[in-house]
């Protein structure tokens, strides 16, 4: 129950020399579906947003006495807990101090390794046979052992989760899609792999895993899913293999044999957006 797939925003608020500010608002927006959430720093000047589903954020902060703070842009991955410390102005409440250019986010609240896959990686990258899970390798540490590569149809069952993650034993990872385990106690075999459009991004966990992912002796592979947002977003495709596109092999040439016949097509389409806008949302395969 304790395994999700949120992220965090993270900070504290100070003034110039650095000293911490107590009261200040801090807002946190969704800007694809203009979620809110509201706190108030602590006594340190800590505040702390939880459970906040994948996407791209904006932070405003306002205390009185000081230029409000606004920063945007901010890119919330699963499972990452993004740091943002502020630095007030002195100045007036209508005055307004924008960050368009900051360092880079870190993860610096746990020590865990893991390389985000994010939504342009899975929509662009080649998928021989759409297999979402074929895109763990880009990340460090990932090794794919036998069948684990291209269409899993036909394949042993174990194909599937057949990866060794950060040095551990093939076929013994943790697989989740929205928080919800996908291997099954049977060979802890993976059960079930997603449709790689309804993939939004997912994160590759390798070595240092945080208390909530145990019973395992490999990494994590944590995915999320699309949602619709405050505009309508769609897509039709058709994944297109044929004969006339291949070329013959050397020894098919050599026999005379000539190409073996090959017809491939997988096709679809996806539509999500608002049903009631900054509210209620939908998403179809």
């Amino acid at each position: 129950m304790s395994q999700t797939f949120y992220g965090s925003i993270v900070g504290a608020v100070a003034d110039a020399s650095g000293g911490t500010i107590r009261g200040a608002k801090v807002t946190v927006t969704n800007t694809s579906t203009s979620e809110q959430r509201n706190a108030e720093t602590s006594e340190d000047g800590a505040f702390r947003f939880v459970n906040l589903i994948p996407g791209n954020y904006k932070v405003d902060v306002e205390q009185s006495g000081f230029k409000r703070y606004t920063r945007d842009g901010i890119a919330v991955a699963v499972e990452s807990a993004v740091r943002i410390d502020v630095a007030m102005q002195v100045g007036e409440m209508t005055q307004q101090v924008e960050v368009t250019s900051a360092a880079p986010l870190l993860q610096t609240e746990n020590a865990s390794m893991s390389q985000a896959v994010g939504t342009r990686a899975v929509e662009e990258l080649p998928l021989n046979g759409r297999n979402v899970l074929n895109l763990a390798i880009v990340a460090p540490g990932v090794v794919p052992q036998g069948s684990s590569e291209g269409n899993l149809t036909g394949k042993n069952v174990f194909s599937a989760g057949n990866y060794q993650i950060g040095g551990g034993t093939a076929n013994q990872s943790a697989q989740f899609l929205d928080g919800v385990p996908l291997n099954i106690t049977y060979g802890n075999i993976v059960a079930l792999v997603p449709s790689v459009d309804t993939v939004s991004e997912f994160r590759v966990q390798t070595n240092n895993n945080t208390a909530e992912y145990g019973r395992y002796t490999g990494g994590v592979i944590n995915i999320t899913s699309k949602s619709g947002t405050n505009e309508f977003h769609g897509a039709a495709y058709e994944y297109f293999r044929n004969t006339v596109l291949n070329a013959t092999n050397f020894f098919a040439n050599r026999s005379g044999a000539g190409k073996a016949p090959f017809k491939q097509n997988q096709f679809g389409a996806t539509i999500g957006g608002p049903i009631r806008k900054d509210k209620t949302f939908f998403f179809f395969l």
